[in-house]
């Protein structure tokens, strides 16, 4: 590494320090005096590049101001080289309307090489401007005029990959939140919407393909083997949608005619030799273009639709207009290589992404704090496709398991923060769960608290009302307010409290009055920020089962909240809820559908929970009921093991268990995801402090284990009755018999069951698709850590899969997983493997994130080495990739609810993570807030 440090003469001016003997990377812009260091220079095999390393200033949504010039048009010219891109940009601007003349020209800028800057055609010189690594300035700019600055950058050395950068050989980039910046100067803000013209100029044979945003206009040839193509994208857009793909690119084509017959060209751009892996993302755009069509009557707009997967991305996918780049995991698939679950992603992130043409493109946010705007709804959008595409009783379960996993957690711990938060630091910490998954329930509340009917109307008001807008929270608010007639300033609450609503639940049936009475309470809990929480407005969808029938009961007459159908609105501190006519003992079934993203706490018998379990018309309560008793059985074993008492399992329980897992009536699908028992790190939240790791551990396998055995004399039935017949297929029926046989193996191993270990064996060496060969592998692998079978299995997987990175990922993350003292030098040796490249967040996530989020045993070992091992990780990451080291230290939000040795080791760690300088901005926040009390 080099330190620069920005030094100045008497005077006060700055001087400019050169990079080295090579100057193709060009100058640091000067720094006025007093500036403070805010870049590290690193240098890797690619070059040299800036790391900020400053102290973001805090921004608040309260001092949102609208910009005081608009940029109109923008005209871009990229001349690409792998280290010495040039960017010329053209602007036309007009300041805006109640700006004062004589404002300066603030322009963001991210590391950026500087060239010239000329003012309508007019070559500016040094004293006419301000220039420095993040911002350009022109004191007093013209009313309207033309700008054109020309920077250079180097893709290769860009391993943040944020902006332009290299994968593959290939150019792409990245640019939401903050990336355009890191290209050229620019008002880089979600509210600054342009119409674009780029022409992208490329050596034939390094990058024949080139595309950008918008529709093709011209292409043609250059001097010295190069070749141009322009793309005109004629819809107004913020910098964060800009894109661009330069490279030697394989494809696949298809045409779609739009329900308003507009003939669109649709392609995939892949790696050459993968294109045949990429067909089923084509038919998941497909299906989601005529679904949009049909569901929320949005049709697309352009003459041609671009997906490119490239290896290097920091995230899933990015949905820039007409142009969707993505993670080459979400689009490359087969039966060969891609298992069942990795087919339902691609189609939801497919969806996702092209939803956004509307949520997101079409109506995009006014700031970075409307992120939730249209990331919650287009979750919600994607949601709803895949229900409608597979199981929709499956789905919903899963969404919510997802929510529990990953967001909970979040509002329990220092990183809470509202869906639309008040300030941040740095904006790309705030691409959360909390944002997304529970920005989506809190659209999701909105149907059911209107209606299917209402909800729809809102939504076309939305969507006609605010096309073309950067729009807020409040304007898609009020637009169900005006369909509804309703206020819903209330429920606004649900976008500006952070923390999850606790419901404190009692009931009484009164069988001499025929009553049934149902007490609740809310309580939202202090978090970061925010000591006192106002009263939330919960739709919840209460049932009531006849206790010896199974039937739903109707009530004669409900009081106690206000009511639509089944859906009670809780706005006041408690609500007695009162139903008569109740001759039959009901059930209470509550939060049907999990109506509302809250915790219900009611100590309901657990045999009740079993009738439910078996009984309740809602699939997704007849779910919570099996795993709510799963879950008090862990735990109950949990403090058996602690005190060296053998545990004690209700017999009820593995009797409901068999009987799940034998219930033809219910889809395989449904039956697999019922019999799941609840995960180590839920019951780590649902314990909630002085967290033993290795206790649960051992009580969750051990309820696996008497499962298993009374599971085993109807295995074999069960999967013969389970197999496939024919060719793979990753139809929802399919893929929901593999998923139950697959989770019978697995009870079978943890019987300790011979027969199952040698059936696992076998399905791995025989198995026709991956589903079933990643299945058994990991089951090899963890369960039989050290045996010579899991050896020979981990060498035979490695070896045909070896060059396929999607798949080897798949290595790496199985080995991840073994639980137990084994884990860390597993992974100590798997990040020194070949193979393993900390450049590539795909690797680095299958390995260091997976063993921070996903191996509880591992990471939380009692001696805090795992906590070292991934606190060194985040700082040999800072430099080579600030978001992917931040949101691998998120994996530390819960370490105060650790038993206090553990606690300890994590405080020293992380503390120590905090005394190593320098660190980014995206990481310093993240740790400030972890150790923040």
């Amino acid at each position: 590494m080099l330190s620069c440090k920005y030094q100045t003469n008497a005077s006060g001016a700055g001087w400019k320090q050169r990079i080295g003997a090579d100057d193709r990377y060009g100058f640091i812009p000067t720094l006025p005096l007093g500036s403070q260091l805010r870049y590290l220079l690193v240098r890797n095999s690619s070059g040299v590049f800036m790391l900020r390393t400053d102290a973001a200033r805090a921004v608040y949504l309260k001092n949102y101001a609208k910009p005081d010039y608009r940029i109109e048009s923008v005209d871009l010219t990229f001349e690409l080289d792998p280290e010495a891109t040039k960017v010329t940009a053209k602007l036309s601007i007009v300041r805006a309307r109640g700006a004062k003349a004589g404002t300066p020209l603030k322009l963001d800028g991210d590391g950026l090489t500087l060239k010239s800057v000329s003012l309508d055609g007019e070559l500016l010189g040094s004293a006419s401007y301000t220039a420095t690594p993040d911002q350009l300035i022109l004191q007093r700019p013209p009313k309207a005029f033309r700008l054109e600055v020309v920077t250079t950058v180097n893709p290769s050395a860009n391993t943040a990959l944020s902006g332009l950068y290299r994968s593959g050989g290939n150019y792409c980039t990245q640019c939401e939140a903050e990336g355009f910046r890191r290209i050229t100067f620019f008002l880089d803000r979600p509210d600054v919407l342009a119409v674009y013209t780029v022409r992208l100029e490329a050596d034939r044979n390094q990058s024949p393909v080139l595309l950008s945003n918008g529709n093709p206009v011209e292409k043609g040839k250059l001097p010295g083997g190069r070749h141009y193509t322009v793309w005109h994208d004629p819809h107004p857009k913020p910098s964060y949608l800009f894109a661009l793909v330069g490279g030697d690119l394989g494809s696949i084509r298809k045409s779609f005619t739009t329900s308003e017959g507009r003939k669109v060209k649709l392609a995939i751009y892949v790696d050459k030799g993968k294109e045949p892996r990429a067909r089923y993302a084509m038919d998941a755009l497909v299906r989601s273009m005529r679904w949009d069509e049909k569901v929320f009557s949005c049709a697309y707009d352009l003459d041609v639709f671009n997906i490119v997967a490239v290896s290097d991305f920091n995230m899933g996918a990015m949905e820039n207009k007409g142009l969707n780049i993505f993670n080459d995991k979400y689009v490359l698939a087969d039966g060969d290589t891609a298992t069942d679950a990795d087919f339902a992603r691609i189609a939801a992130i497919i969806a996702h992404e092209y939803f956004h043409n509307w949520t997101g493109n079409r109506i995009t946010c006014r700031d970075w704090f409307q992120l939730c705007l249209k990331e919650g709804l287009t979750v919600y959008r994607d949601q709803e496709f895949s229900a409608d595409m597979r199981s929709r009783a499956v789905k919903r379960i899963e969404d919510v398991s997802m929510l529990r996993s990953h967001q909970f957690p979040e509002d329990q711990g220092p990183l809470a923060h509202p869906v639309r938060p008040q300030s941040y630091r740095e904006i790309n910490n705030f691409y959360t769960a909390t944002v997304y998954e529970k920005g989506a329930e809190v659209v999701r509340m909105l149907g059911t608290l209107l209606g299917s009917d209402m909800f729809s109307k809102a939504i076309s008001r939305y969507l006609a009302k605010h096309d073309g807008d950067a729009a807020t929270v409040e304007d898609f608010i009020a637009c169900f307010e005006f369909a509804s007639k309703r206020d819903l300033s209330q429920f606004f609450l649900w976008y500006t409290q952070a923390g999850t609503p606790h419901l404190h639940v009692s009931v009484k049936h009164d069988r001499k009055a025929k009553t049934f009475t149902i007490e609740i309470e809310q309580n939202l809990q202090a978090s970061p920020g925010q000591s006192r929480k106002k009263l939330m407005h919960i739709p919840v969808r209460i049932g009531l089962v006849g206790s010896k029938s199974g039937d739903d009961l109707s009530p004669e007459e409900v009081s106690g909240a206000d009511q639509r159908g089944d859906v009670f609105e809780l706005t006041e501190r408690r609500h007695k809820i009162v139903f008569s006519g109740m001759v039959e003992r009901p059930i209470l079934s509550i939060n049907r559908g999990f109506s509302a993203p809250v915790e219900v706490d009611y100590e309901q018998p657990d045999e009740d929970l079993i009738f439910l379990s078996a009984n309740d018309s809602d699939h997704f309560n007849r779910w919570e009921a099996f795993r709510t008793v799963a879950m008090r059985q862990i735990k109950a074993a949990v403090t058996a093991i602690d005190q060296r008492r053998k545990p004690r399992w209700s017999e009820s329980l593995i009797e409901a268990a068999v009987s799940i897992a034998r219930n033809e009536e219910l889809e395989p699908a449904f039956r697999s995801i019922l019999l799941t028992l609840p995960g180590e790190s839920e019951v780590a939240r649902s314990i909630g402090s002085e967290i033993n790791p290795d206790l649960i551990h051992s009580a969750r396998r051990s309820l696996q284990t008497v499962i298993g055995n009374a599971l085993e004399p109807y295995r074999g039935e069960l999967l013969e009755m389970l197999s496939t017949d024919g060719d793979y297929t990753p139809a929802a029926a399919d893929a929901g018999r593999r998923a139950l046989a697959n989770l019978l193996l697995a009870y079978g191993i943890h019987a300790d069951g011979e027969p199952a270990a040698k059936a696992v064996k076998s399905r791995f060496e025989s198995a026709g698709n991956m589903t079933d060969r990643e299945s058994a592998f990991r089951l090899i692998v963890t369960e039989m850590h050290g045996s010579d079978a899991a050896e020979a299995t981990l060498r035979d997987f490695y070896d045909r899969y070896r060059d396929d990175s999607i798949v080897l990922d798949k290595w790496f993350m199985t080995q991840s997983l073994v639980p137990g003292r084994a884990a860390l030098g597993i992974v100590n040796d798997l990040v020194a493997h070949d193979d393993f490249t900390w450049t590539n967040p795909n690797r680095v996530r299958s390995v260091v994130h997976v063993f921070a989020s996903a191996n509880p045993t591992g990471f939380n070992r009692a001696d805090g080495k795992g906590f070292e091992f991934v606190a060194d990780a985040v700082k040999r990451l800072d430099p080579i990739n600030p978001q992917v080291a931040a949101r691998l230290l998120t994996t530390f939000r819960s370490w105060r609810m650790l038993e206090a040795k553990r606690t300890g080791k994590a405080h020293a760690t992380l503390s120590a993570l905090a005394e190593t300088k320098p660190l980014s901005r995206d990481v310093s926040e993240i740790l400030t807030r972890i150790l923040e009390d």
